[in-house]
């Protein structure tokens, strides 16, 4: 098998089935004949996904329930990588995410560009800012509802760019080429993965901490290894009440420090992130791809205008 997706879900009723959506063949471009699979591994929900529901997107989707596991997702992340087959790893630790239509094209390419890629999609939230910002402005489930039936999702992907802005991270402009420090959609040779030692378990807070950073960054830090940015591809999050995504600046911030200390209590040292070259392939499929556009006022964006149209609607 070439690839297999890892998709993490705990308490995602609502958003996996829109996430299962974005990796099925009739939405991922050039896939007919791509061999793979996609493992959900549900863990420890209270409010679970029902196995037929995973199973209806086709016989290469796979479910999973782990019973009273650890709260942070490195177990089930490691639990799917040993009950999948692919010779690619694809890792979608926050399972509240939808993909644009490329991104496995792309991602696969990088594959047979390079000996050991790894290579990060960049990481959108849906809604008109960062979701710990615009859920203080009213921002909820139905609004996010609304913005994907008003284009028409799933019909055409791309088209999510006209409702989401890309993480900020603080960084005062947002371009393709900002190098990234984390990545919700991670893809990379099982050979690799298991040379790191798999996830790291010592990441134990709920939602995994900085997990999903510091994986990805030992990954690039492999010997071998080419880190490659997708251009023109993202992953976009849905509101699910995520741990550090969902809540108000300030419990963020809390939550950000006591990560700090732990990466620095397992690593020994601060965070740091990967200093290799990056490379970048792809290309911009449309006018709202352009992300570097998006540096504007607020209240200039298309997705503000979106958005205060689903609030005048109600």
């Amino acid at each position: 098998m070439k690839l297999s997706i890892v998709v993490i879900a705990h308490d995602m009723v609502r958003e996996i089935p829109r996430t299962l959506q974005s990796l099925t063949r009739s939405y991922q471009l050039e896939v007919e004949s791509l061999d793979y699979e996609v493992v959900v591994v549900e863990n420890g929900s209270c409010d679970k996904l029902e196995q037929a529901v995973v199973k209806s997107f086709g016989p290469n989707f796979h479910y999973h329930y782990l019973r009273d596991p650890p709260a942070s997702p490195a177990y089930a992340l490691n639990y799917g990588v040993q009950h999948s087959k692919g010779e690619i790893l694809c890792f979608m630790i926050d399972g509240a995410h939808l993909l644009t239509p490329g991104v496995f094209n792309l991602a696969l390419s990088a594959f047979r560009a390079f000996e050991n890629p790894v290579v990060a999609t960049r990481y959108f939230f849906l809604g008109p800012a960062e979701q710990n910002d615009s859920i203080l402005e009213g921002y909820d489930k139905q609004r996010e509802d609304d913005l994907l039936a008003m284009i028409n999702w799933p019909g055409d992907g791309y088209r999510l760019y006209e409702i989401g802005v890309p993480l900020q991270g603080g960084v005062p402009r947002i371009t393709w080429f900002n190098k990234m420090v984390e990545t919700n959609c991670l893809f990379i040779y099982r050979a690799a993965f298991e040379r790191l030692g798999g996830a790291d378990e010592r990441f134990d807070f709920p939602g995994g901490g900085f997990l999903n950073i510091d994986l990805y960054r030992e990954a690039c830090e492999l010997p071998t290894a080419t880190p490659v940015q997708l251009v023109g591809e993202g992953s976009f999050h849905q509101l699910h009440g995520g741990t550090t995504t969902n809540v108000t600046p300030e419990e963020r911030d809390t939550k950000v420090q006591q990560y700090l200390d732990q990466y620095r209590q397992i690593r020994g040292h601060a965070l740091e992130v990967s200093t290799k070259n990056v490379f970048y392939l792809g290309h911009l499929p449309t006018l709202h791809s352009k992300i570097h556009m998006q540096n504007r006022p607020y209240n200039q964006r298309p997705v503000a205008q979106k958005f205060r149209d689903v609030v005048k609607s109600e």
